[in-house]
């Protein structure tokens, strides 16, 4: 049985910093593009970073770039996002996913299997 466990949401101030995790198991990292979504209240789900474990290969969107960084710890299964320069436009929830084939790793429709979720607020 596959699941994606996030956790590490919660409030930061702005300019602050947050790291998610998300605890996979049933999956083989090697085998999966994993990935960070978000939705904010009233908006469409946006795509933010997505890591190749087998190859290292990241790419980011550009509203995260440079402030966000995803990676994994391979023997424990857990993928993270580590979040700085926290800005109010981040208040979302944010989810973990996971994509078995080759297909666009920014599509949001392509992935096959997703996390409860986590909150995220930014504020003051």
């Amino acid at each position: 049985q596959v699941r994606l466990v996030e956790s590490g949401g919660g409030s930061a101030q702005p300019g602050g910093s947050l790291r998610l995790s998300c605890a996979v198991s049933g999956l083989n990292f090697d085998e999966e593009a994993m990935s960070w979504v978000r939705q904010a209240p009233g908006k469409a789900l946006e795509w933010l970073a997505t890591i190749y474990s087998a190859t290292g290969t990241t790419h980011y969107a550009d509203s995260v770039k440079g402030r966000f960084t995803i990676s994994t710890d391979d023997a424990k299964n857990t993928l993270f996002l580590q979040m700085n320069s926290l800005d109010p436009s981040d208040t979302a929830k944010y989810w973990c996913t996971a994509q078995e084939d080759d297909g666009d790793y920014a599509d949001t429709n392509e992935y096959d299997y997703w996390g409860q979720g986590t909150q995220v607020t930014v504020s003051s």
